[in-house]
């Protein structure tokens, strides 16, 4: 049995609340952390492959419009510049994450005729260049190489997912978080239609990736942020009238081609755990400890209806204490009995994980994490 063939069944069986031979793995990484790695293992690291994780998500050019970004200034380590979902970013090279200086939308009445480039252009999955979901974040990156060659090198040896967004995921980094959630209110209806147009692009979108991944894709993650620390960014009514039909959409579409999906959600969105279970989600991601969220709670509460994918305290891993690790992976372990769960930190592993802190969590989920489960 290949190695991807594996680590799919693994995971597939783990999504369906069932125990597999091990307890999957998965993690995203900031760029600060890759680099000291490359310091301890050389230039040619891989996290994937050197702590053998399962799965790797790849995403595709999702902006608006197909375009290299627009430097708009630059000294040293410092850069503001305009991207393709017409956003004009700063990025300081002492901050950890960039600064949205201003959106391309900045009135209700322009949501309507804000225009987008096809989704199913093949630029998207099989050319290179720059675009700001893959591009701007802990570190800037210019020209990365296409969807196509970043996704193939993992083919043989891991579970491959694509990645998707829901409508206010998407939305925001055109007209910004403040207006998103005033014109929420203030404009329903000129917001319902910007939101419905937004669904239906990526819901096309979405399809165009799964036929360029031509059968190659295991799952797609839904990147979809509608929550902070202590609740939802706006009332889970409003999730239910305006984005719970396009996120079943895109659900729906990726089950259609045996695709698993991830949802993807910062902050605590646990008032809709139940609404993405009814519209058939295989699992949830990352489940911010942080953000007062317990998988072991949460598993009791959702067990043989929504899986987990997270929650491993990422503060943990940056404290770097031995003992205190090991306390937190076999804490967090109790939520893979029966299956159902998949060990992945809170959000993803930062500047501030050493990485020797981060191969002991793996190190005892490799000695603890086999089936039958010995807590």
């Amino acid at each position: 049995m290949s190695n991807a063939i594996a680590k799919i069944q693994r995971l597939r069986t783990a999504l369906a609340h069932q125990e597999a031979d091990r307890v999957p793995v998965g993690e995203a990484f900031w760029a600060g952390f890759l680099l000291r790695c490359k310091d301890k293992w050389g230039q040619d690291f891989d996290p994937y492959r050197h702590f053998d994780l399962d799965y790797v998500v790849v995403c595709p050019n999702m902006d608006p419009r197909i375009q290299l970004f627009q430097i708009i200034s630059h000294n040293g380590d410092d850069i503001v510049l305009k991207t393709g979902f017409g956003a004009t970013i700063r990025r300081s090279g002492v901050l950890p994450m960039p600064h949205f200086d201003s959106f391309s939308v900045n009135r209700p009445e322009e949501m309507a005729g804000f225009a987008f480039d096809d989704p199913a252009d093949a630029r998207r999955f099989f050319q290179g260049g720059d675009d700001q979901l893959n591009c701007v974040g802990d570190a800037l990156s210019r020209d990365i190489p296409s969807w196509q060659d970043r996704l193939s090198p993992y083919l043989d040896d891991f579970a491959v997912f694509g990645a998707t967004c829901e409508p206010y995921e998407y939305l925001w980094r055109i007209i910004g978080s403040e207006n998103a959630l005033v014109w929420m209110a203030s404009e329903p209806q000129k917001f319902a239609d910007f939101v419905n147009r937004v669904g239906e692009w990526l819901l096309a979108l979405t399809r165009a990736e799964i036929k360029a991944g031509a059968g190659r894709l295991a799952g797609m993650v839904i990147y979809g942020d509608v929550a902070y620390r202590r609740g939802m960014l706006f009332n889970p009514r409003r999730w239910r009238e305006l984005f719970k039909p396009h996120v079943k959409a895109l659900i729906d579409e990726c089950h259609r081609h045996g695709l698993m999906v991830i949802y993807h959600g910062c902050g605590n969105a646990s008032a809709i755990f139940g609404d993405l279970a009814d519209i058939g989600l295989d699992a949830y991601n990352p489940l911010e400890a942080k953000a007062d969220l317990d998988v072991v709670k949460l598993k009791k509460d959702y067990a043989g209806r929504l899986a987990f994918v997270g929650n491993v305290d990422v503060r943990v891993l940056e404290r770097g204490d031995r003992d205190e690790i090991r306390r937190e992976v076999l804490y967090k372990l109790q939520a893979a009995r029966g299956g159902g769960w998949v060990f992945q930190s809170d959000h993803s592993i930062s500047w501030d994980v050493a990485p020797e802190s981060y191969e002991l969590a793996i190190k005892i989920l490799r000695e603890c994490g086999n089936y039958p489960l010995a807590l």
